[in-house]
């Protein structure tokens, strides 16, 4: 069989491809929110319930769908959870009420909680070290592409056919994903169209031979894990808010339609793809440059997407809608920088039979963070507003970064150099 030059690169087209799919299902919900409010009759607080419902389910089945991605692999784990996911998608519009939907979206968090444990051990199985930031850059920056494409998207087939076509028609995507997921993926060892001479650069001095278990035990022992939970838990907040909240804010808060809302909404994401792909490249640049170790140089550019974080915070201080927008574009920018390389850290500090497991286990407790944060604009928003609320999030991240230095950050060699 002939063999495809530069293979690892269309398997990260593959993941992207997945990740792009995930959000646009995911992101749905909140783009219309404003419109289920007036037809399904919810308040602002049973939004939020709704909301958390996904983020609970997903955050306790993470640690599960991790654990069966390093023991069963990608293929074939990926694949039908993006039927489920898709399928789960589709039913959002037989919804009758704010519960009918809470489950339906529980169901989506379930089978959505393959994404990320997947996402990240792809890119450590098809990628040597110091291609591994570019390359989990460059995946996650499907959740931006998938948020950003989400608005117009929905609010177009919304419009045209009803908000029951638009869950109908995302989750179709999940569905056609799963059968191209598990007709074109492969892991390295096993793809009969990976060259000698590729294999051996991926392998980067290791040897491509099947994975040994996962060890549950093995991974929750470690002390930089500790710097990995926390940072999830601290940093999740922020994205879940942008995909769930900025609708509902700008429509409600600052007065704009749904019309006018989807030609800006695409901003923040478009940013956030800037972060991802930019952090991706900026980590190796620092690690060449300043001769910082791998580790190090990733934390710094986290520290760097902490600083930027600044943007939802200086939300309350502006009074238009559009630098509102940009306030939350920046915001974007920053935390998928700082979330990028957060999983590549996961692919440095782990054992490649373990990444999985590890990042499944790090988002559970950052989806928790999330739900609870959720909870609280959700009890909040109407009494204190939004943009307190909006402000925290600046100081989570950058307690999260400093805890990421204290827990894992490496210390300096006898020339300057980091060493483990």
């Amino acid at each position: 069989m002939k063999k495809i030059k530069g293979l690892r690169w269309r398997m990260l087209a593959l993941m992207l491809l997945g990740t792009v799919v995930i959000y646009i299902d995911r992101n749905v919900l909140g783009v219309l929110a404003p419109v289920l409010k007036e037809q399904l009759h919810f308040t602002t607080e049973q939004y939020s319930y709704v909301v958390s419902c996904f983020q609970i389910v997903y955050s306790f089945s993470q640690p599960l769908a991790g654990f069966l991605t390093d023991l069963i692999g990608p293929r074939i784990g990926y694949g039908i959870a993006a039927f489920v996911w898709g399928t789960a998608c589709a039913l959002h519009a037989f919804s009758s009420g704010w519960i009918s939907m809470a489950g339906f979206r529980g169901l989506l968090g379930l089978s959505e909680a393959v994404a990320m444990p997947t996402g990240t051990k792809t890119s450590t199985l098809w990628f040597p070290p110091k291609e591994r930031s570019i390359a989990t850059g460059w995946f996650n920056s499907g959740s931006s592409v998938g948020a950003a494409l989400t608005p117009p998207l929905v609010i177009w087939i919304s419009v045209t056919w009803g908000w029951q076509m638009a869950f109908i028609i995302t989750g179709l995507l999940g569905i056609l994903l799963s059968i191209a997921w598990y007709t074109l993926y492969r892991n390295p060892e096993n793809h009969p169209r990976l060259s000698d001479e590729e294999r051996d650069y991926i392998a980067a001095g290791d040897t491509l031979e099947p994975l040994a278990k996962p060890s549950i035990k093995a991974v929750i022992r470690q002390k930089k894990f500790l710097g990995i939970v926390l940072a999830r838990f601290l940093t999740e907040p922020a994205w879940q808010t942008f995909s769930f909240w900025i609708p509902l804010y700008m429509v409600t808060a600052r007065g704009m339609d749904i019309k006018q809302f989807a030609l800006f909404a695409w901003l923040p994401f478009f940013f956030s793809d800037l972060g991802c792909i930019g952090g991706g490249y900026l980590a190796p640049f620092i690690h060449k440059r300043f001769k910082f170790t791998l580790v190090n140089s990733r934390l710094t550019t986290i520290s760097i997407g902490a600083l930027c974080m600044v943007g939802p915070a200086l939300i309350g201080m502006v009074s238009s809608p559009i630098t509102a927008i940009f306030c939350f574009a920046l915001g974007g920018f920053a935390h998928q920088m700082l979330s990028s390389m957060l999983y590549a850290v996961v692919g440095d500090v782990f054992a490649k039979q373990e990444v999985a497991t590890a990042t499944g286990i790090a988002g559970m407790f950052g989806y928790l963070g999330g739900a609870l944060f959720t909870l609280v604009v959700g009890q909040l928003a109407s009494t204190v507003g939004y943009e307190p609320l909006f402000a925290l999030l600046f100081a989570f991240d950058l307690v999260a970064a400093v805890g990421l230095w204290i827990f894992i950050g490496e210390k300096k060699g006898p020339q300057g150099l980091g060493t483990k």
